[in-house]
Parts: C-alpha cells; sequence; structure tokens
C-alpha cells in the first residue's frame, strides 16, 4: 500500500522531520519564505495532508485544489486564523493545532519585552552603540518601574494567565479583560475594557484574532491609556491598528510600546513605526526556544499522522467533524 502523500509548507525541526518522512510520502517546501500563492495551489494538488504554519493561507480554494482525498490539515501554531475553518468542517477535514505546549515560552518573551520596554533596554543599546554614552547621568533613560505596577491582561486564556503568574513576582496589580473567560482566579481583578485601559501601567494582549478582535486597539483605546502607559503584543498583529498606535506614540499619547507581531507581517523596511524610538519590534519569534519549536512540530506531526490514519486528532479546534 503506497504512503500517504503530503505537502509541508517549511522545513520541520528534527527529529520530527525524519519521523515524518519515515512515514509518509512528503514534498517540504525548502526555501526560508512561504510558497506564493500559486505555488502553494499547485503544490497541495492530489495531497492526503497539509502541514502548514501560521503564515501560509489556506482557504477554501486551497483546500480545495488539494482534492476530495484531502483527510487532514495540520497548522503548527496555536492560532488557526490563517486556516478557513468553516471550509475544513464543511468538507469534513480535522485541522489540529498546537495549544499549550508554547505558553510559558510565550509568557516569557512577553514578560521580556514588558520589562525591555520599561527599562528602555533597546534604546540603551542604541545609545551606547551610537557613541553616547560619555559619562553616568542621573536623568539619562529613565524608564517605569514594573514591581508595584498595574498590568493589565486582555485576553486571559493559558498565556494571559501564564503572565499573570509572572506578574505576582514582581507583585503587581493585575486587572483582567476577557469577555470568554468564567472561571475563578483571586490573584486578579476582572473588569471591563474602559477600566482597564485606564488604569494600567502595562497592558498586554493576548487574544487570538477573529472579527471581535481586529483592530480591538485602535485610536480611541489608545486616547484611554495613561500618558505612561506601555503597550506589548504577543498575539496577533491586526489586534492593534497601526495607524492608530503610530500616531499615538508619535504623539505622546501613550509612553512606549513592545510587538513581536504586526500588521502587516513583516513589517516593510520602510513602514512610519520603524522611524519610531520608543517602540520595540521583534520578528515573532515569542515562541522561539529551541526546546518549544521542537515540540510544536512534534504535535503537528501528531496531529498530521493521526489524520492520515482515520484516527481522532491528538489537538482538534474543529472536534465537530467527528460528530457526524
Amino acid at each position: 500500500m503506497p504512503k500517504p502523500n503530503v505537502f509541508v509548507t517549511r522545513r520541520l525541526p528534527e527529529p520530527s522531520l525524519t519521523r515524518l518522512l519515515e512515514a509518509v510520502e512528503a514534498e517540504v517546501w525548502p526555501e526560508e519564505l512561504p510558497p506564493d500563492r500559486e505555488t502553494l495551489l499547485a503544490k497541495t494538488v492530489e495531497r492526503d495532508g497539509l502541514l502548514c504554519l501560521l503564515t501560509d493561507q489556506i482557504d477554501a480554494e486551497v483546500i480545495d485544489a488539494a482534492g476530495p482525498q484531502l483527510k487532514v490539515i495540520s497548522n503548527c501554531a496555536v492560532g488557526v486564523d490563517n486556516v478557513d475553518l468553516a471550509a475544513a468542517t464543511q468538507r469534513g477535514i480535522p485541522v489540529g493545532n498546537t495549544p499549550g505546549i508554547l505558553t510559558e515560552t510565550t509568557a516569557d518573551f512577553a514578560f521580556a519585552l514588558l520589562m525591555s520596554a520599561a527599562r528602555r533596554v533597546v534604546e540603551g543599546d542604541r545609545y551606547v552603540r551610537a557613541g553616547k554614552w560619555q559619562t553616568w547621568g542621573l536623568t539619562t533613560l529613565l524608564g517605569e518601574d514594573i514591581h508595584g505596577a498595574t498590568l493589565g491582561i486582555i485576553g486571559y486564556g493559558r498565556i494571559g494567565q501564564a503572565m499573570a503568574r509572572r506578574a505576582a513576582g514582581f507583585e503587581m496589580r493585575v486587572l483582567v479583560f476577557d469577555p470568554n473567560f468564567n472561571g475563578v482566579d483571586d490573584e486578579v481583578l476582572k473588569t471591563d475594557l474602559t477600566a482597564l485601559l485606564s488604569e494600567s501601567d502595562f497592558i498586554s494582549l493576548h487574544t487570538p484574532l477573529n472579527k471581535d478582535t481586529h483592530h480591538l486597539i485602535g485610536a480611541s483605546e489608545l486616547a484611554q491609556m495613561k500618558p505612561s502607559a506601555i503597550l506589548i503584543n504577543t498575539a496577533r498583529g491586526p489586534v492593534v491598528d497601526p495607524d492608530a498606535l503610530y500616531t499615538a506614540l508619535k504623539e505622546g499619547q501613550i509612553a512606549r510600546a513592545a510587538l513581536d507581531v504586526t500588521e502587516p507581517e513583516p513589517v516593510p523596511a520602510d513602514h512610519p513605526l520603524l522611524t519610531l524610538d520608543n517602540l520595540i519590534i521583534a520578528p515573532h519569534i515569542a515562541s522561539a526556544s529551541q526546546a518549544t519549536r521542537g515540540k510544536m512540530a512534534a504535535m503537528a506531526v501528531d496531529n498530521l499522522l493521526a489524520g492520515l490514519a482515520g484516527e481522532q486528532l491528538p489537538n482538534c479546534v474543529n472536534p465537530q467533524v467527528y460528530s457526524g
């Protein structure tokens, strides 16, 4: 019996790649940049499975290009906003993701961005490299205290909760806004978005991207923040309106921001945001530890192989495909 035929949109870390290649006939896209639209459609034809990244738009056209034999889509990411779940579900195709495994690593990075922005670490590095460090100054690159400050967390899922645990070590007051969080956490104060925006010294975004969270932070929300506030985004770029953020930072409506994600992504080299000294931008690396990315790849392969075998995916975002 021939092995299942799959397309993998980017090279996976070992040992997951070897395990995959031993189990299936796979074509692995070898380039650093993702396949363009035309290539993605062509490479998807007559595949039994797809293993993709969040940079690959797997919509109805791509799903149909694969053909009726497509059994599974495995997304090597927690978020699945790049996959048309409705189209996949309608066709009975399970979609897998990689939740949980990157929670602590992403929260580590989000807090690292918070600390770097608060204490102006990146600005300080540029200051030294530019030859501006002449002496110790009492008012040189003054930042914001983290200990005892108020942290507002928007989106209180796994990563948001991990962020709150880190804040506890700094004796921070933690406010939370998440209409979908119905649990109990005595260490935080659940509040509305208006109160969180106006009272927080730091605001960290941990929401999924959907129609309700697209540009959740825009001109109106930025105007409600303290002039000393610092915004951190490790969720998805389009949660923040980039034009509104540029204006807020440029005009001093808020003090600083630190982003791991942008809209568009990657951010163009001539984008106005890159002219700002009070902004840190990282290239979407919040989960980029060797251990975590290796575990993500392993989980994505597990989902793919289960789907190809006709078994339920260990992590499936549209489990209703199994109810029929």
